[in-house]
């Protein structure tokens, strides 16, 4: 089975079929399938945007679609930036930006917690749609730490681990993370759905 990743994010799809492989599923970019979607994320709630991502590229490819929204929710800030995580702080600001940004609106802050959340959404042409959620509590390091990932993952840290998610190995992240808990929920979902 193919899906379609509503996404032009390679560090996604890497992650992606980490994960999905193992059921046999073949994720691809819309690239891959002469599709070139820009979705404007109206939606209020993570699930609500990757329904809307994954929806509008299965429309214009005609094939199942599958997307992801994520961001960072941060206790002291209200749960911001949320939905906005990708734009926090406005377009000419790059990951490092918005992590700087978001150190210096938590300065003198002594509550750092927060969670990474993940809603996946996955479209097929009949209507059917299957969805999964996964969380990852932490706190926002007061410096970024580690060479690896992106986003955020400088400043999130891990208690439990005492690293970074930019500090963890692949596998070491996809373990723990946000991502790798709602597809590891997904995958089970899709299971039972491609069952059906």
């Amino acid at each position: 089975m193919k899906l379609v990743l509503a996404s032009k994010n390679a560090h996604k799809l890497v992650e992606m079929r980490d994960i999905l492989s193992q059921l046999g599923v073949e994720v691809v970019l819309e690239s891959d399938v002469g599709v070139d979607v820009d979705v404007e994320e109206t939606g209020t709630t993570f699930e609500e945007n990757a329904f809307l991502k994954a929806h509008a590229v299965m429309e214009a490819s005609g094939l199942p679609a599958i997307a992801d929204d994520s961001g960072l929710c941060v206790d002291a800030l209200g749960g911001a930036p949320g939905v906005y995580s990708a734009r926090y702080g406005g377009p000419e600001l790059d990951d490092a930006g918005r992590y700087r940004l978001l150190l210096e609106n938590l300065r003198g802050q002594l509550d750092r917690r927060g969670k990474f959340v993940s809603a996946i959404c996955c479209c097929f042409p009949n209507g059917d749609r299957v969805e999964a959620r996964g969380e990852c509590p932490g706190t926002i390091a007061y410096a970024p730490m580690g060479e690896g990932g992106f986003g955020y993952d400088p400043v999130f840290f891990l208690p439990g681990l005492k690293k970074t998610f930019a500090q963890l190995t692949p596998e070491e992240k996809n373990a723990v993370s946000h991502r790798g808990a709602a597809l590891r929920a997904f995958r089970e979902k899709l299971e039972v759905y491609l069952k059906k």
